[in-house]
């Protein structure tokens, strides 16, 4: 089983997390911030992964030092799932559209963490949740999950759409290529 557990505490935030790779997609998720709660349960839906999640971060200041660094964590959740990366198949994209939104997901899980973020119109709040913050986490998640990400918001006129069709469309890409293909690691330097 590809598993990893994280505690994380700091001022601003107390974060206890698990992860299963090859899960059913079930999440129990609880952050304090109810539409990150639906973001973080539509990926581990649709990436296919157990994904286990609390939170108490300083929502009195606002969302940023929890979704930042609940991004660290699931990255940290990652890299150690993943190991040595042996077998996987490595590259993923995927498209997703909710309605009116079409996002997209490419990644490598590579080694070399690199986040390209073309949603710079996804802004404003949906429940208490800000937009903005967005981008934060998945900066997060790749420097800590060393993994290279381009994420592209292709259109969308609904914040909640937009924001929705991300997160699913990058745990539909992180499925992908953290599923186990080979006995190899698809690196022709014999390493991720």
């Amino acid at each position: 089983m590809r598993t990893e557990k994280v505690t994380r505490k700091t001022k601003e935030t107390d974060i206890t997390a698990e992860i299963n790779l090859d899960g059913r997609g079930s999440a129990e998720i609880d952050t304090g911030i109810g539409f990150f709660d639906h973001m973080l349960t539509a990926f581990a839906v649709h990436g296919g992964f157990d994904l286990k999640l609390r939170c108490r971060g300083d929502l009195e200041v606002d969302g940023h030092h929890s979704v930042e660094d609940i991004g660290i964590v699931l990255g940290k959740l990652l890299a150690g799932a993943l190991g040595d990366k042996k077998g996987i198949a490595r590259f993923a994209c995927e498209y997703v559209p909710m309605d009116d939104a079409l996002a997209r997901s490419v990644l490598d899980i590579s080694g070399r963490p690199y986040l390209v973020y073309n949603a710079g119109h996804l802004t404003g709040y949906i429940g208490t949740y800000d937009a903005d913050l967005t981008e934060e986490f998945f900066r997060a998640v790749c420097s800590n999950a060393m993994i290279t990400l381009h994420i592209d918001l292709l259109r969308g006129a609904n914040t909640h759409h937009m924001c929705e069709a991300i997160f699913k469309s990058f745990g539909r890409a992180l499925g992908a290529a953290s599923r186990i293909v080979s006995d190899k690691v698809l690196s022709s330097k014999g390493s991720l």
